[in-house]
Order: structure tokens, then sequence, then C-alpha cells
């Protein structure tokens, strides 16, 4: 009988400078809130070590994934100011607000030593997201205009792509 394959490794906050992820969101106004190990994280969507949201803080623990604590930061990104601070777990209306909020955590993670883009992408992928092309880095390459075009229209990335702070 075969043995069953270890659970992919994606990076974890633990395994970064934290101090690295609490600079680049303060660059938006965002905090990060360090929670206890084993305990729950406050406003957490899907539960376990997944990041979570209440208002401007995202809160995490060391087993958080990166990934996801990118992408908890960029649904507050993406949002104007007064809906931000209404937020608690989900912070999402719409699609659109949902793929620029993948593409921006992508762009963010060049902001992170250690991190960058393909290894996001890649742990994006070993943690189940979703693309109809079939990965991540695909969707980003060939599929993610739309999103793209509404974060620069949204003055949340400059016209070559790169990443606006408030």
């Amino acid at each position: 009988m075969p043995a069953t394959p270890a659970p992919p490794s994606v990076l974890r906050l633990a395994e970064i400078q934290e101090h690295d992820a609490r600079a680049l969101l303060a660059r938006y106004g965002l905090s990060l809130e360090r929670v206890p190990d084993g305990q729950p994280i406050p406003g957490s969507f899907w539960g376990d070590e997944e990041a979570g949201i209440i208002g401007s803080v995202v809160y995490a623990r060391g087993d958080t994934p990166v990934h996801s604590l990118l992408h908890e930061a960029g649904h507050l990104i993406v949002l104007p100011p007064e809906r931000r601070a209404q937020v608690h777990t989900d912070a999402t209306d719409s699609i659109a607000e949902e793929d620029a909020t993948c593409y921006l955590q992508i762009v963010l993670a060049d902001a992170l030593p250690g991190v960058g883009r393909a290894r996001l992408m890649a742990d994006m992928d070993a943690w189940g997201y979703s693309f109809r092309l079939g990965s991540t880095a695909a969707w980003f390459a060939e599929d993610a205009q739309d999103a793209r075009l509404w974060l620069v229209e949204h003055a949340l990335l400059d016209a070559q792509g790169r990443p606006i702070a408030a």
C-alpha cells in the first residue's frame, strides 16, 4: 500500500521576519495582531490557521500561511476607509474585489524578503486556490487583466503594476 503524501508545505508567518509583514501592512494603514499559538484567530472567515480581519487589523498566528495573511490584508486594502472600518471577518462584496485581492496579494509578496510572487503563487496552488486556467501563475499571467485594471483604476497599482501605498 503506497504511503499517504504529507500535506503541502506552505510558508508560514513564523518563517519570515514579522517586522517586514508589520511594515508592509502599516504602509496601508493596517496593523498586524499576533495571536498566541493554539488560540482561535479573531475575524477568521475559514478558521483554523487562516488569518482574520476586523476593522484595520489583520490577525494571525505563527502557523498562519503568508498567503492567507496577504490575502486578508488585500481585502482591507481594496476597500475605501469607510467600508474598512465596518469589516468583521468577511470583506468582499463582489467578484471584482475578490479578484483584485488575489492579484494584490501576489504583488505584495514581492515586498516581503524571502517570499516573492513565485513562492506565493506556488503556496496558493498547494493550498487549493482555484483558477480556471489551472494555476495561480497562469491566471496571473494570462487571465487577470481585469483584476490588474481594477487595482490601477483604484490607485492601488501604478501603470507598471507596482503597488501604490496609501
